[in-house]
């Protein structure tokens, strides 16, 4: 991603639309809302969570092969995951002494591909 130098452009004059501002202010979610939002946001913010919701698009995994995928230790991979089922984009099944991780929903999927093809363009 590239950020631009280029100085950002203000208004030469201070003039308020209240009109603009009714109308924006009555569409806003509410705080707590924008909280959570960003939040969740921030889970997306670590290339290595990024990278368990990419392996867990191809199948369900548990730690153990997680683990062995991205070249790290379980420990590290249990701590992510963590996050990740906190932040309730990921769930878990037991299979005896195993547990296997997979997607919450398609709306992870949704988000993560939003976000590849934006820093696509």
């Amino acid at each position: 991603m590239k950020l631009s130098k280029e100085p950002i452009e203000q208004c030469e004059c201070i003039c308020v639309h209240p009109d603009i501002i009714r109308s924006v202010t009555a569409e806003l979610p509410k705080e707590e809302d924008l909280y959570d939002l960003a939040e969740l946001f921030k889970v997306f913010g670590d290339s290595t969570r990024i990278r368990i919701l990419y392996a867990l698009f191809e199948h369900e995994m548990c730690v153990c092969d997680i683990a062995d995928l991205l070249g790290m230790t379980q420990s590290a991979i249990s701590h992510q995951l963590r996050v990740l089922k906190q932040s309730q984009l990921v769930r878990f099944r037991k299979e005896g002494k195993t547990v296997f991780y997979f997607l919450a929903d398609d709306h992870v999927r949704s988000i993560i591909n939003q976000g590849m093809e934006h820093i696509q363009e």
